[in-house]
């Protein structure tokens, strides 16, 4: 079987993670990636089997050979990217979130849906263990209607100060996570938003017009409701998740190294959570990767849509603006203040 060229664009930590797992599967060659600092990462490409490396992600894009591009660059590069990828012909794998600016995720997602290539949003959670079985049950009926969601989201430690400005803020950065992963439990689209927040871990994010502490509350269309707690430090990576409904109730706890315990005159322990992201999700980043490069194969959906992407987005631009105003928002107002057309 031809195997499907990639090319990738950013060698970050995540962009990397792809690629690592990407050579893992054998129907894949990962034939180029960019990166503006290219001479720092050329030892690692040869490492792991990638040929070409280029300063310039545009030597991809005017590839004929390379048939899908992952884009794991800086955000505010998106959308260039996107609509290069889209008018080439390319199946596009993109990191949340698509865009900082909504009407621009929309014009891009609308040409890639002109262009009729396929287009993966980067929602590693979705392909969890704990996190699709919690979903797969209550499509079951397991729990009857779901009423309540409860999702627990608090990092280790907060990001560098210099990361804090160009993130977007925690929601677009760091809940648009949890909004996705509120939409794929419950099954429905958000309705309206409350969001009560802080600065209580560091004023940094205040002096960066941001928070590192926040309480939201969701109203989805089919009736259910949500909370999500956030802090940007925690100590340990808390990733919790509750469902409720009308015949029972699922839950999610944390991830462990090992679930051995000591039992001592002195107490009982055990060792804490996985500390971050690249741990607790490390089997989810290569699912969703294979789930992305299946659905090029056999000519099939892709898993997480442009649709969850812009959904997600919409929620944390709701959120933004209830912080701001203090008061619920409807997901509709922020249509209206994108001036985007349902």
């Amino acid at each position: 079987m031809e195997r499907i060229k990639i090319g990738i664009i950013g060698a970050g930590r995540i962009g990397k993670l792809h690629a690592e797992n990407l050579k893992q599967l054998p129907q894949v060659e990962i034939k180029t990636i960019s990166d503006i600092f290219a001479d720092n990462i050329r030892d690692w490409a040869a490492q792991n089997g990638i040929a070409n490396v280029t300063a310039d992600y545009k030597d991809i894009m005017q590839d004929p050979e390379i048939a899908a591009v992952f884009i794991c660059s800086p955000t505010d590069t998106h959308i260039a990217m996107i609509e290069e990828a889209a008018k080439a012909g390319k199946h596009i794998f993109c990191e949340k979130p698509i865009s900082f600016a909504l009407d621009k995720t929309v014009q891009a997602l609308e040409l890639v849906e002109k262009s009729g290539v396929k287009f993966q949003t980067g929602f590693n959670r979705r392909f969890d263990h704990n996190m699709s079985r919690i979903q797969e049950l209550v499509r079951e009926g397991k729990i009857g209607d779901t009423h309540i969601l409860k999702i627990t989201s608090r990092d280790p430690a907060p990001p560098h100060k210099e990361y804090i400005p160009a993130s977007g803020g925690m929601f677009i950065d760091m809940t648009i996570h949890d909004f996705d992963i509120a939409r794929f439990m419950v099954g429905s689209d958000v309705e309206e938003v409350f969001v009560q927040g802080a600065v209580l871990v560091d004023p940094v994010f205040a002096e960066c017009g941001d928070i590192d502490t926040a309480i939201i509350s969701l109203k989805f269309k089919n009736g259910a409701l949500g909370v999500i707690d956030n802090s940007r430090q925690a100590h340990f990576y808390d990733q919790r998740v509750e469902v409720f409904g009308s015949k029972g109730c699922l839950t999610i706890q944390n991830d462990y190294p090992s679930s051995a315990e000591l039992y001592t005159a002195d107490g009982v322990y055990r060792d804490k959570p996985l500390y971050f992201f690249l741990e607790r999700y490390n089997e989810a980043y290569v699912k969703e990767v294979k789930a992305f490069i299946d659905a090029l194969v056999h000519d099939t959906p892709v898993p997480v849509s442009a649709n969850d992407g812009y959904q997600a987005e919409l929620i944390a631009h709701a959120a933004r603006l209830s912080l701001q105003e203090k008061r619920p928002v409807k997901v509709e107002e922020v249509l209206t203040q994108w001036h985007i057309s349902v």
